[in-house]
C-alpha cells in the first residue's frame, strides 16, 4: 500500500485490512479519534508502536514528558515538525517497512 492509498482509505469506516496496529492507530488519529488510536497501540511492543504512541501523546499535548518517554523508547528524536508532517513521515516509513 502506498501512503496515498492509505490516506484515501480515510473515507472508509474502518482501517484497511491487514495493516499493523501502529498504522491502524495512525488511521484512527487522522479520523480524529485519539482515544481509539491510543487504545489500538498502547499495549503493543516494538519501536514502531512506541513511535506512534509518542506521536499520539505529542498530538494530545497534555503530557509532553510522556511523549518524550515514548520517543526515547522508539529511538527517535522528539519531533519538531508539524503533527501533519510527522504523521506523513511515520505512515511512509511504516508502509515502506511493511512492503520490504
Amino acid at each position: 500500500m502506498t501512503p496515498d492509498a492509505f490516506k484515501a482509505s480515510l473515507t472508509s469506516a474502518e482501517p484497511p485490512q491487514g495493516v499493523s496496529a501502529p498504522l491502524a492507530a495512525l488511521w484512527w488519529a487522522a479520523k480524529g479519534d485519539w482515544n481509539k488510536a491510543h487504545v489500538t497501540v498502547q499495549n503493543k511492543l516494538g519501536t514502531e508502536a512506541a513511535w506512534v504512541h509518542a506521536y499520539l501523546h505529542r498530538l494530545d499535548g497534555r503530557e509532553i514528558s510522556n511523549a518524550a518517554y515514548w520517543y526515547r523508547r522508539a529511538d527517535k528524536p522528539f519531533a519538531k515538525s508539524s503533527s501533519e508532517d510527522e504523521w506523513n513521515q511515520i505512515v511512509a516509513e511504516l508502509l515502506a517497512g511493511a512492503s520490504g
